[in-house]
């Protein structure tokens, strides 16, 4: 079972445009891991900052473009198992 450390700060965070990705440092039976969860960037009606988690078609190149920084990130910092 693996634990998520979500109540701590994210190992790092990468940003593109208004994309976000959140790398998080993980624990389980088989030792520690990374995941990352991604989030945008919005205004709403009120003008109140807001982050979702849906991308439109606007959003995916830099969807892209930070999912393969996280990927690089990740690799440069792999965990030994």
């Amino acid at each position: 079972m693996a634990t998520n450390n979500s109540s701590k700060r994210p190992a790092t965070t990468l940003r593109c445009a208004n994309i976000k990705a959140a790398i998080w440092k993980n624990v389980s039976e088989n030792g520690p891991f990374f995941a990352t969860t991604f989030s945008r960037s919005f205004k709403d009606q009120a003008g109140a900052w807001r982050n979702g988690t849906s991308f439109d078609l606007n959003d995916l190149e830099a969807l892209m473009n930070i999912t393969f920084e996280a990927n690089e990130w990740i690799a440069a910092h792999a965990l030994k198992r």
